[in-house]
């Protein structure tokens, strides 16, 4: 019409008069023939310029809208499964991650979360966008011709039974890609947390051929998941292409024997409406592969996410003992797998007194004060405060009424200030001072660079052994707990360091219910009860002198430790 070749004339005709596809095609070109009536040929072309503008814009404005929003839901979403996996991470019992890796749980909480953004937000352009331009397209096909869209429909789920069996073996190849990846994760934590050990004994070359090894199995399996993922595109376009030929050859030969139901013209119209659902369909297939391997790594994180919790606060959780706590432990039994650890031990520790577990290494004094806190359930028997099961309070309750020092002293990358106060709430400086006095870390603090402020480093590293231990000493001074729990507390600690630390905490036990367990006897001499372990059982029970006198188990240590 603009051009003069179709020279035919239009007249509007009344909505619902014919078929509204006829109706709406006749009036289009009825407007477009009474503007180049009045405007001219010139200004009507610029007229559907401008409209194809329009709808350009139209079409780019909310494809960008669409992304604005998406990002909300994309970060949104990443960020929830993050804090769920932390917080469970937080909440699960020390038993599990004695069978993880650190390095593969920090694989799950990067790669896989990254993997699960991506195939979220496949999903949402297969769930929202693809399938609306899809079903728009298949609607004009029926509407066009109905016989060709049922032909059409019968070869499409064959290219998409194709494209399913590539789909779920990327699942099976993401899988093994992501725990692979969690290995090399663990390897390189390894490496960091035993380097001085690794350049000490010259193993550089041992380490790096093991991370070389399993790199290179990561390479491998990374190699044959990408290759299948990117084969998606191409194999959609050629099952595409091939769907179109054929529909091509059928539609033509109908049309050429002067069988079909449509004309030549409205055939061609029909093959550029179904080529335009090739590329939705190709974008569904991408979907459907980044899909498939974000439902692996979900697999991955599902097992952190799912995992059972047996310490659990009770249902009619009862209230805390007095602050004058005793403690019993009536006929315990403890295993960790298979082999009993502790067998059948009953403890009695009135408050106010300190009872000391000594023996060999292996002997299960460890697991006896890690199951007063319950980072451990007892299998048999039960530990008692004031007469209350601990599986009958809230963990956080009795959590806080305990302070720990471990054999290996777990500071954080903060300041000397951070550390001390770290689990006490609306401390003073004059309280952490003091803290740090009595645990005899005050003057190397203040000989520090900023002081209190002063950053130790990652787990301390800027501290000397015995620099660590008084720091996390003076953290369960300031808690001030009830019950106090000292897992070699002095072991670090270099001989005039040890008496000074030791008389800190000679006052600090005082009015307090301690569990001591020591190597260096000379630290426990002075304790109300010693309880020499053998194999998971107290084989002695009794004062210093007590155990002396016997001439026992307890005389065997003290003799093997003299100078």
């Amino acid at each position: 019409m603009l051009f003069r070749i179709n020279m035919g004339s239009y007249q509007f005709m009344e909505w619902g008069s014919a078929d509204i596809k006829d109706v709406a095609v006749n009036n289009f070109y009825f407007y477009v023939q009474e503007m180049i009536l009045e405007y001219g040929q010139s200004l009507t072309l610029a007229a559907l310029a401008v409209m194809l503008v329009f709808m350009t814009s139209l079409k780019t404005g909310t494809a960008y809208l669409s992304a604005f929003y998406s990002v909300s839901i994309r970060t949104g979403i990443v960020r929830d499964i993050r804090n769920m996996i932390y917080n469970k991470i937080l909440s699960l019992p020390m038993a599990f991650f004695s069978n993880e890796r650190k390095g593969d749980v920090m694989a799950r909480m990067s790669g896989d979360v990254t993997e699960v953004e991506n195939s979220i937000m496949a999903s949402i352009d297969m769930m929202f966008k693809n399938p609306v331009t899809i079903i728009v397209c298949l609607a004009t096909m029926i509407v066009v011709s109905w016989q060709l869209t049922v032909f059409v429909l019968i070869l499409l789920p064959v290219a998409g039974y194709v494209m399913g069996k590539v789909g779920k073996r990327l699942k099976r190849s993401s899988l093994e890609g992501q725990t692979q990846w969690g290995v090399l994760l663990s390897n390189i934590e390894e490496t960091l947390g035993g380097l001085r050990i690794i350049k000490a004994f010259n193993a550089e070359h041992k380490v790096r051929n093991r991370f070389m090894r399993e790199n290179e199995k990561f390479v491998k399996i990374s190699k044959h998941m990408n290759r299948r993922y990117e084969l998606a595109h191409p194999m959609s376009e050629f099952l595409g292409t091939a769907t179109i030929a054929i529909v091509l050859w059928f539609g033509g030969t109908l049309i050429l024997s002067g069988n079909s139901s449509i004309s030549a013209a409205s055939f061609i119209y029909y093959m550029v409406i179904f080529y335009s659902i090739i590329n939705p369909a190709k974008d569904l297939s991408k979907a459907m592969y980044s899909i498939q391997r974000g439902l692996a790594s979900m697999e991955r994180i599902d097992k952190i996410l799912k995992a059972e919790n047996p310490i659990k606060d009770p249902a009619n959780p009862k209230s805390l003992p007095s602050k004058q706590p005793s403690i019993r432990y009536n006929n315990v039994s403890f295993k960790y797998t298979n082999d009993w650890v502790i067998k059948d031990v009953s403890l009695d520790i009135p408050f106010g007194h300190t009872v000391a577990l000594v023996g060999q290494s292996g002997s299960g004094k460890s697991t006896m004060a890690d199951l007063l806190p319950r980072f451990y359930d007892v299998n048999n028997g039960s530990i008692t405060i004031d007469g209350i099961d601990l599986r009958d309070l809230k963990v956080y309750d009795l959590r806080s009424m305990m302070g720990n020092v471990n054999q290996e002293a777990i500071l954080f990358n903060d300041s000397f200030y951070n550390n001390i106060t770290f689990g006490v709430e609306n401390a003073t400086h004059e309280q952490v001072e003091e803290a740090a006095k009595i645990a005899n870390a005050y003057d190397f603090i203040i000989a520090s660079e900023n002081g209190f402020d002063t950053n130790i480093g990652d787990r301390g590293c800027r501290l000397s052994g015995g620099q660590r231990q008084r720091i996390s000493i003076a953290r369960a001074i300031l808690k001030n707990p009830s019950i106090l729990i000292l897992d070699e507390a002095t072991s670090a600690l270099d001989t005039e360091s040890e008496r000074s630390v030791q008389e800190a905490l000679d006052r600090l036990m005082k009015n307090r219910t301690t569990l001591v367990i020591a190597h260096r006897l000379s630290t426990i001499r002075n304790a109300d009860m010693i309880c020499v372990m053998h194999e998971g059982c107290i084989v002695e029970r009794g004062t210093h002198d007590e155990l002396m006198a016997l001439n026992g188990y307890y005389k065997k240590l003290v003799d093997m430790q003299k100078f």
